[in-house]
């Protein structure tokens, strides 16, 4: 599926980091794939790059149509394993967010059925073996008080 939308708004954005001109291309380009895997329709993106020590921290936010805003972050030494790391954290959420859209479960008409008549099967045969108690409950707990 690809993206609906030709030029969607993606922002790679860094205030410390120095990202050149191939990671926001890199950054772009991953971003629409799995928009396009997932839904189809970007409406925003954003990556945010910080540096912490001699790690990177990498945030990644994504909006599909009129879904909440999905945020990924991860923390590496490589500035492109911490955005992919981040970007999967995110794709997760989407193909989540997916799953519990689609409708794909069968209906359980017997679950169905018992919810409206207001009785479970269970609870009739448990009435049934309270109605006829053993013979043997009386021997049984003299035993155990002795």
């Amino acid at each position: 599926m690809k993206p609906d939308s030709t030029e969607p708004n993606i922002l790679v954005q860094s205030s410390a980091v120095d990202l050149g001109d191939i990671f926001p291309e890199y950054a772009k380009t991953n971003i629409n794939q799995v928009a396009g895997k997932y839904f189809g329709h970007l409406s925003a993106a954003s990556v945010y790059v910080t540096r912490e020590g001699i790690t990177y921290r990498c945030t990644v936010n994504m909006q599909m149509g009129a879904l909440k805003m999905m945020t990924g972050e991860a923390k590496n030494k490589d500035l492109y394993a911490a955005f992919r790391a981040a970007l999967q954290k995110t794709a997760k959420q989407l193909r989540r967010s997916k799953r519990e859209l689609r409708e794909d479960k069968a209906a359980r008409t017997d679950k169905d059925m018992l919810l409206r008549e207001g009785t479970a099967p269970r609870r009739t045969q448990r009435r049934s073996e309270e109605a006829a108690p053993a013979a043997n409950d009386e021997g049984d707990y003299r035993v155990a008080a002795e």
